[in-house]
């Protein structure tokens, strides 16, 4: 008896993290075309080489940029978890898809994902930019549209977001650990809203 109650218990959870995180929305726009791509970093390699995920959401990019989804790519994400600029190694594979070079923007500051939209953001006012498709991982995609809804009134701009695929080095069971750990943070966020960042607006 005790063991089934656990197990509705745990099922009665699973179904309300599964709940928040599919009722986050995936934009704020209908539109298709976008003045710029901003595709999400994470980290290089210890080598300095793109890691599998990261791989993936840029060749996710570049087939945007090939589809004329948007003329321009920022590529975003500083030296945060290792001596590696993520934008580097993003652009430089990017650039080695046939992407050219000055149509790739790196932002080399952001630490993690709130920065990556802020500084992205910074990028897209000195151009002139008012819309975007982001990208990245699909377990990612939630938590970034959680920040991405911060950027209202003044700091308002046009999104929508765009899944890359999963590396096929990656198991199932590492797929399904990314998605727990995000719908718990996504619970979190939702519930608890954001702690007060300097880089997230009305935080």
């Amino acid at each position: 008896m005790m063991a089934r109650i656990g197990i509705l218990k745990a099922a009665l959870l699973l179904g309300l993290l599964l709940a928040n995180y599919d009722a986050i929305p995936t934009a704020n726009t209908k539109l298709t075309h976008f003045d710029t791509l901003i595709v999400l970093g994470t980290p290089c390699t210890a080598e300095g080489k793109p890691s599998p995920e990261q791989r993936e959401r840029v060749l996710e990019g570049v087939r945007e940029f090939r589809a004329g989804v948007a003329a321009h790519m920022i590529v975003t994400g500083g030296a945060a978890h290792n001596e590696f600029y993520e934008a580097d190694c993003m652009k430089r594979l990017a650039v080695e898809q046939g992407v050219p070079a000055d149509d790739v923007i790196e932002e080399k500051l952001a630490k993690d994902t709130i920065q990556n939209i802020w500084f992205s953001k910074q990028i897209m006012d000195a151009h002139g930019w008012r819309s975007a498709e982001v990208v990245s991982s699909p377990s990612h995609l939630p938590r970034a549209a959680l920040i991405l809804e911060h950027y209202n009134g003044k700091d308002a701009f046009v999104w929508k977001t765009h899944a890359a695929l999963w590396p096929k080095e990656y198991t199932s069971a590492q797929i399904t650990a990314r998605y727990a750990g995000e719908m718990k943070s996504c619970w979190r966020l939702t519930h608890r809203g954001f702690p007060k960042n300097r880089w997230l607006p009305g935080s």
